[in-house]
């Protein structure tokens, strides 16, 4: 039996998700969370083989979790399920210490696909992330809209896109669990590698780049 815990901040998902899983015979879910520290927990106390794991949670992030529960030398395998793009999320997932990355988009037998893949051992990514990968490799280059992506560090791209779904600088902090104070500098930071003025236009691009990337 393959155990699974579900990290995701929407009820509903987790429910649907519970459902689909409960039709394989062989898979089953132990627990669910929907912020980090209750993952965490359970990640310690249920050391399930597979833990699904959503970018945004209730607090914290999941690429966060995902780098924590590596830190914590955690056994269980990481597979992140998300709806923003895999073209800027996965490599940062699978660096984090991730085994895989599903976008919500796609059916929910590759989902189950996935789950089996990186139980036996293997890195699951969907064949058109494969593609893109090997395409990099062999180019040597990255599109203008990666390169971007790819100087922001793993808190200062949460930070954008929690500017771009319009959290202020106090629900920012709230959400990451981090001082105003160091959102700010993120904030100041993200103005700077992004090449805009002022905060106005920091929000307009972040919105922007959260409708194209998910």
């Amino acid at each position: 039996m393959i155990t699974i815990v579900i990290v995701d901040d929407h009820p509903a998902t987790r429910d649907g998700l519970k459902a689909r899983i409960a039709i394989e015979p062989d898979l089953y879910v132990c627990g669910e969370a929907e912020d980090m520290d209750t993952a965490l927990q359970l990640l310690t106390e249920q050391r399930p083989h597979i833990a699904i794991v959503d970018v945004s949670l209730k607090t914290g992030n999941g690429i966060e979790l995902v780098k924590l529960a590596h830190a914590q030398k955690c056994k269980t395998r990481m597979l992140v399920w998300s709806m923003y793009d895999e073209q800027v999320y996965a490599e940062r997932a699978l660096r984090a210490g991730a085994v895989g990355y599903v976008h919500k988009r796609e059916a929910s037998d590759h989902l189950i696909t996935a789950i089996r893949t990186v139980r036996r051992g293997e890195i699951y990514l969907s064949p058109s992330m494969k593609n893109a990968m090997l395409h990099r490799v062999v180019q040597g280059k990255k599109t203008e809209a990666q390169q971007r992506a790819d100087s922001l560090s793993d808190r200062e791209l949460q930070t954008f896109e929690l500017i771009g779904r319009g959290f202020n600088t106090a629900a920012i902090a709230r959400q990451m669990q981090l001082s105003p104070k160091t959102i700010e500098a993120y904030r100041a930071s993200l103005k700077e590698k992004l090449g805009v003025d002022d905060m106005p236009a920091l929000i307009r691009h972040a919105v922007k780049w959260m409708i194209e990337n998910s």
